[in-house]
């Protein structure tokens, strides 16, 4: 490496563990869901869901993170990554909260497609951080490390919803979201930049989802 190269944010190692950890419990939420659904589906410890609310369940969530993703970068780079990341992450702690405690499988359909609403604005909001953040020399480590976190909450989803599930109610699944949440919209405000360099965050998150696969840019695919 160049020694002479710039270094980048002084705190931009920090910066990316909030980051990591932001989009590592976007990921969680949809591979713990799946091993809560026998349990939301049975009528005597859960909601008494049906199949198709089960499928609704997952899939609005994912309809509107998926839908709202892009525009959200956009929204996201013309407003402030910072203020996007802490909405994002705000609406997906309280929605998660919502979903803990839902009564009806209704009430939990919306609750998800709400959550997918502030995932939408997590996502592309840490991909342009690290852009802003980092120097091009040690980006693409940064970002690969970014990307592991997805391989990572794929891995471990199942595990942690199971060990959740056999010492908790179903609920339990989507409240573990909401401490790390809160966390994360702390550390955010406290540790990433309020201002990016105009236009290189953006090209970066386009540039992802224009040579890239759903499964590139998406924790769920």
């Amino acid at each position: 490496m160049d020694e002479t190269a710039p270094a980048g944010h002084p705190r931009r190692w920090a910066i990316l563990g909030v980051l990591v950890i932001s989009l590592l419990v976007v990921v969680l939420d949809n591979t713990v869901l799946n091993v809560a659904l026998r349990t939301i589906a049975d009528p005597a410890t859960g909601l008494g869901a049906t199949q198709s609310e089960l499928e609704w369940a997952i899939n609005s969530y994912t309809l509107v993170f998926a839908g709202l993703m892009f525009t959200a970068g956009i929204l996201a780079d013309r407003l402030g990554r910072r203020v996007a990341l802490i909405a994002g992450l705000a609406v997906f702690g309280i929605a998660s909260l919502i979903s803990a405690y839902a009564d009806t499988a209704n009430q939990l359909i919306a609750a998800r497609a709400l959550m997918g609403l502030g995932a939408a604005a997590v996502m592309p909001a840490t991909l342009s951080i690290i852009a802003n953040v980092f120097e091009p020399h040690e980006r693409g480590r940064a970002i690969g490390i970014w990307a592991g976190a997805v391989g990572l909450g794929v891995a471990i989803g199942p595990i942690i919803g199971g060990l959740l599930l056999e010492n908790y109610w179903w609920g339990s699944v989507f409240l573990i979201n909401v401490p790390i949440a809160a966390a994360g919209v702390i550390l955010v405000a406290a540790l990433v930049p309020s201002r990016a360099t105009p236009g290189r965050a953006v090209s970066t998150w386009r540039a992802c989802c224009s040579r890239s696969s759903a499964s590139r840019c998406s924790p769920t695919a």
